[in-house]
């Protein structure tokens, strides 16, 4: 049984946590962490980590970057693995990140979706194929009217994955409305819709002559990101101090 803190217990997606974890009978929150709190969660709940007396395998953490620096003391003196799921996070707590990771295990992804990370290892190998025989590579993604940033941190770290495999090949173009001029074989597109409630879609074109190969990831719920921050806590729990992010859950 894999014993849980969830950081971040009030916000929403600590809430979803929350939820799959009372179904999941390999794991268990035995604590919160929440600045306010209401009503019953089943487990205590503390105003900061350094309050909590309960003992725990790994720390979750959906919270806001203004809570990272505390979380990550907080670990590093209870010496407590960390599910880093906050986005938004500055140069130099980034920075912290990395220092703190060479005392405790830290493990952060641009998402957690499986789902999404499984379409990173495959987009890779499909571009070692088919950017080598000339097909262009676009990515659209489309999130819901409330996104203030893009494109999103999912698609720079897809086009990011394929740029790799290609070492570092491709040019990233995000607008093309102030030039005229025939699209470059090294360019690599990524085009950003927002409306309405989408909560997250990723499409990767491979378009060559006379034929086009498309990969695409559809999220329906937040529940996706919630599943697989649950399969990373069971996965970093007992492991050695270090970075570690998805495609090592994955790879498992």
């Amino acid at each position: 049984m894999v014993n849980i803190i969830m950081h971040g217990c009030s916000g929403h997606m600590g809430q979803v946590i929350t939820e799959l974890v009372r179904e999941d009978e390999t794991c268990q929150i035995v604590a919160g962490i929440a600045i306010e709190s209401k009503g019953d969660y089943g487990y205590p709940v503390f105003e900061t980590l350094a309050d909590c007396d309960i003992n725990a395998d790994v720390i979750i953490d959906f919270s806001n970057a203004k809570a990272i620096d505390n979380l990550l003391a907080g670990a590093v003196e209870k010496k407590l693995p960390i599910v880093l799921c906050t986005t938004g996070l500055s140069e130099e707590q980034l920075a912290k990140v990395e220092e703190s990771s060479k005392e405790i295990p830290i493990l952060k992804s641009a998402n957690m979706s499986l789902g999404v990370n499984t379409l990173f290892k495959l987009v890779q190998e499909a571009v070692k194929v088919l950017g080598n025989a000339g097909f262009d590579v676009e990515i659209v993604e489309k999130h819901h009217n409330k996104k203030q940033d893009a494109p999103s941190g999912t698609a720079l770290a897809i086009a990011d994955a394929i740029n790799e495999a290609m070492d570092n090949r491709y040019e990233y173009i995000f607008d093309r409305s102030h030039v005229r001029k025939q699209r470059g074989k090294d360019e690599l597109g990524i085009s950003a819709v927002r409306g309405g409630t989408i909560v997250g879609e990723h499409e990767v074109i491979f378009a060559g002559t006379d034929e086009v190969i498309e990969f695409k990831h559809t999220a329906y719920s937040k529940a996706v990101f919630a599943k697989g921050a649950i399969s990373a806590g069971k996965y970093l729990a007992g492991k050695t101090p270090g970075m570690y992010d998805m495609h090592d859950v994955i790879g498992e």
